[in-house]
C-alpha cells in the first residue's frame, strides 16, 4: 500500500476537478466473450459465476488505477484489492460478501464457497461483516437477465471511491456466449482508458 502524493500526482487536477461534484462517478456497460470460459468451467465442474468473478478480479489487480482509494483525505494505491459481491439467498434476498483474492482459482473458490455458506446461514445484509473495508471491488449479478444498462444507488458521497461492477444473464448469438459487464468508477481516480483496459483484460482472462 502507498500514498499517492497529490501534488506532484500527473492527476492532481483531474482529481480535484471530479471531486468538487457532487456524483463524480462514471462508468459503462458492455459486453465479454464468455464462451471459452463457460465451457472451461463445465468442463472442469466449477460454478461458472465463480470462475468469472475471479477472472474479473485477475483482471482488477493488474489495474493501479483501480486500486487507488480516498481515505482520510488521502488517496491510497492498494497493493491487492479484494472481491466483495452480493449473495443471493433462498428466500429471495440478499448479503454482502468477501472474498481475499488469490491468484490461485481453487484457493479462491475455495474460500468463496464459505462465504456463500455464510450469507446462507444468516439473513440481513451482513453490514456487521468488518472485512468489508475499501480494499475490494463491489459485484453484484443480475442473472435473471441481459441488460444494457443499470442503475447503482449511489451514496453521493466524493469520496466514495470503491468501484462497482455488474453482470447480468449471458445473451447467445451465433454460437457463442456474452456476458454484459458494467463498470463504474471516481472519474478523480481512472478514467475511461483505465476501465476498458479492465474490460480488455478481463476478456483476455476469460479466453485463457
Amino acid at each position: 500500500m502507498k500514498i499517492v502524493d497529490i501534488e506532484k500526482w500527473n492527476r492532481k487536477e483531474h482529481f480535484e476537478f471530479f471531486s468538487n461534484m457532487a456524483s463524480p462517478y462514471f462508468g459503462f456497460t458492455t459486453e465479454v466473450d464468455c464462451t471459452k470460459a463457460y465451457d472451461t468451467a463445465k468442463e472442469k465442474g466449477y460454478s461458472f459465476f465463480a470462475y468469472y468473478f475471479h477472472k474479473s478480479m485477475a483482471a482488477i489487480n493488474t489495474i493501479d488505477e483501480l486500486k487507488l482509494r480516498i481515505i482520510d483525505g488521502q488517496v491510497i494505491q492498494f497493493d491487492i484489492v479484494h472481491a466483495g459481491s452480493t449473495i443471493g439467498r433462498p428466500d429471495g434476498t440478499f448479503g454482502f460478501s468477501f472474498t481475499p483474492f488469490s491468484e490461485d482459482f481453487e484457493t479462491f473458490n475455495a474460500a468463496l464457497q464459505e462465504e456463500i455458506k455464510g450469507v446462507h446461514e444468516t439473513s440481513g445484509l451482513r453490514l456487521s461483516n468488518e472485512r468489508l473495508g475499501k480494499d475490494h471491488v463491489r459485484h453484484t449479478t443480475i442473472p435473471w437477465n441481459s441488460f444494457s444498462a443499470i442503475l447503482h444507488p449511489t451514496d453521493f458521497n466524493t469520496t466514495e471511491s470503491v468501484p462497482k461492477i455488474a453482470f447480468g444473464r449471458f445473451n447467445i448469438r451465433d454460437g457463442r456466449k456474452y456476458l454484459p459487464v458494467s463498470i463504474e468508477a471516481h472519474h478523480g481516480l481512472a478514467d475511461g482508458l483505465h476501465l476498458a483496459k479492465y474490460m480488455e483484460e478481463f476478456q483476455r482472462q476469460l479466453d485463457q
